[in-house]
């Protein structure tokens, strides 16, 4: 029998086995921390025999490495090698965004509301400087583009939100919001997490100026390490709030002391490197790129049609709004009996979803298939 071949256009057979955890669970819950592919593991695997066999003899090739990372993760969100910075997480990079900006008192930051709280306290730690979050509500997840011009008001200087609501699944039009920034002059930065790797990023074209994502989610990779990227036109405009040998020009003239911070975005890698975050998060998205986010994307949507058409069936309301232009790859729906109790259940048999605010949410991704979302409703069934 040849490979299954999916809507999305690759070999979803070949792909699969790269995912050992397909062996034990159906694993739903890539909006939480994802499992790894083989081909991270074999990744590590060599940067850990090199430092093994070769020790500081090989870094030479372990920071064209880097670099190449750094090229690769700039591939996906459609920006410049240069223009990109690796960070611990998220909330690191939103964090450099927050405190290196020159704020003056009175300035303002209108903020997605509810969201999660990375992309949250970093603009609340700003008001000992006397800069005003003003919260952007939610209505049922979602954010319009004109929820955010209503608010507009002097002092005004900063729309930060996340692309995808973890909560419930919402995808807000970066596109339309990015004009509404440029028209009005303001920073526009996304919290990424909940999309990069399952929708499509072009940070141009949609007018973002800061984007930061951890690995850990949809990217298929490390938890520890992420990217901050860092629009050309405004790297002047943000000082690192934590400096290092790395964060200057002239970097290994250890013996000649001089403080002239690099022009693009290493500037905000002060030291030494996760390299193996690095090699994880390379190999990670080497193979996203090699299926294509645009077919990934896809095949997500496919899966999830088909669990809404289950809980639909079955009565059972789904939260998420399901628009074409508003939908993830996160699907939230509430039970008719107790939500932690069918969380328990569906983890008893083998299903891994989250119970999040007393809603189940699922998170497929390319490699899950049919039969797996078979197993989800006959447990949900034996519930």
């Amino acid at each position: 029998m040849g490979q299954q071949e999916n809507s999305s256009g690759f070999e979803l057979d070949r792909y699969r086995a790269l995912f050992p955890i397909t062996k034990r669970y159906c694993f739903l819950n890539h909006a939480a921390i994802s499992p790894w592919s083989t081909r991270i593991a074999q990744a590590v695997e060599g940067l850990l025999q090199e430092f093994c066999e070769q020790g500081i003899t090989a870094y030479p090739q372990w920071m064209k490495r880097v670099e190449r990372v750094r090229g690769l993760f700039a591939t996906l969100v459609g920006a410049d090698p240069k223009e990109i910075a690796f960070v611990g997480n998220t909330s690191e990079g939103l964090s450099i965004v927050a405190s290196g900006i020159k704020w003056r008192a009175g300035d303002k930051v209108l903020v997605s509301m509810p969201d999660f709280p990375a992309n949250v306290y970093p603009w609340m730690n700003l008001e000992a400087k006397g800069v005003e979050l003003i919260p952007v509500n939610r209505r049922n997840g979602r954010l319009e583009v004109e929820d955010f011009r209503k608010l507009l008001q002097p002092g005004a200087r900063m729309i930060a939100l996340s692309s995808v609501d973890f909560a419930t699944g919402f995808y807000c039009d970066l596109q339309g919001i990015g004009e509404l920034c440029k028209e009005k002059g303001l920073f526009f930065c996304v919290d990424a997490i909940q999309s990069l790797g399952a929708i499509p990023m072009d940070v141009k074209k949609f007018g973002i100026h800061f984007l930061a994502a951890g690995g850990q989610k949809w990217l298929l990779g490390p938890m520890g390490c992420g990217g901050l990227y860092v629009d050309a036109s405004v790297l002047g405009l943000i000082d690192p709030i934590v400096v290092g040998w790395r964060s200057v020009t002239r970097e290994e003239d250890f013996f000649d002391i001089h403080f002239e911070l690099k022009p693009d975005a290493t500037k905000f890698e002060p030291g030494t490197r996760n390299l193996m975050g690095i090699y994880a998060l390379g190999a990670a998205i080497e193979l996203l790129l090699e299926v294509g986010i645009e077919g990934i994307k896809d095949r997500i949507f496919a899966l999830n049609d088909r669990f809404i058409d289950g809980l639909g069936a079955r009565g059972l309301k789904i939260i998420t709004p399901t628009g074409v232009q508003e939908r993830s790859g996160i699907l939230c729906f509430k039970p008719k009996r107790d939500p932690k109790a069918l969380f328990r259940h569906l983890a008893q048999k083998g299903i891994i979803v989250s119970e999040r605010n007393n809603l189940i949410r699922i998170s497929p991704h390319f490699y899950n298939n049919e039969e797996e979302v078979q197993k989800f409703f006959a447990a949900l069934d034996s519930f």
